[in-house]
């Protein structure tokens, strides 16, 4: 009798312990799947944006970028308008300059060419002390710029005929050409002409008048350009 207890208190004892360890795979199965489950399903997504912003930012983007590129072509053209302009009146400051240091070379050079007019007493062609200095004088820079070439007019008082005046002023015009050329002056550069009494310097009719008219005048002629 004794046995036959303990051998059915020995199985529900074995089976409470099978139903408790069958319980607890349960659960942990349970669990471990509700973990997978969790582990594998997706996160949530973000919030859509509304629709037709995403495009509304691209065609702003776009029309800034073409506002812009605008903007920077309209800079470099006014950049190269302002460079243009800046060398055009450069280059015209530079040309007026240069034009006027070029009329001032010229007129400094003639000032140094130009002889004063000599006398002569009257009815004479021969050169007088004074005259010839002036003429040395003169003749320096002659020989420096040999460019130039010079006239010699003659001139007379009106006292005497025309025709005796105007033979009397071209041996007055020839006489001052060959000291000229004596002082090493190129014959070719030297031409000679006489007024006679046609140009008188001064219109009266005193002996002060007559000297100043009976007179040699020099005319410079630049090289030709």
């Amino acid at each position: 009798m004794k046995k036959n207890l303990l051998s059915v208190v020995l199985i529900v004892l074995a089976l409470c312990i099978s139903v408790t360890y069958l319980t607890g795979c349960a659960k942990k199965a349970a669990v471990k799947e509700q973990v997978t489950v969790t582990q594998q399903q997706p996160a949530a997504a973000a919030p859509a944006a509304p629709p037709g912003v995403k495009a509304d930012d691209a065609a702003a983007r776009e029309r800034a970028l073409r506002e812009q590129a605008l903007r920077d072509q309209a800079a470099r053209e006014a950049a190269a308008k302002a460079a243009r302009e800046k060398a055009e009146r450069e280059a015209k400051e530079a040309a007026d300059r240069a034009k006027k240091e070029a009329a001032a070379r010229a007129a400094a050079i003639l000032k140094e060419l130009t002889i004063p007019d000599i006398r002569f007493d009257y009815d004479k062609y021969n050169l007088k002390p004074e005259a010839q200095e002036t003429l040395k004088a003169g003749a320096a820079a002659y020989l420096k710029y040999r460019d130039y070439k010079l006239v010699v007019e003659g001139h007379c008082d009106e006292r005497g005929t025309a025709e005796y005046n105007l033979a009397l002023g071209q041996r007055r015009a020839d006489a001052a050409a060959k000291y000229l050329a004596d002082l090493g002056i190129a014959q070719d550069r030297i031409k000679t002409i006489s007024y006679g009494e046609e140009m008188p310097l001064d219109k009266g009719q005193s002996e002060e008048a007559w000297a100043k008219n009976r007179r040699d005048h020099f005319v410079i002629f630049p090289p030709v350009k």
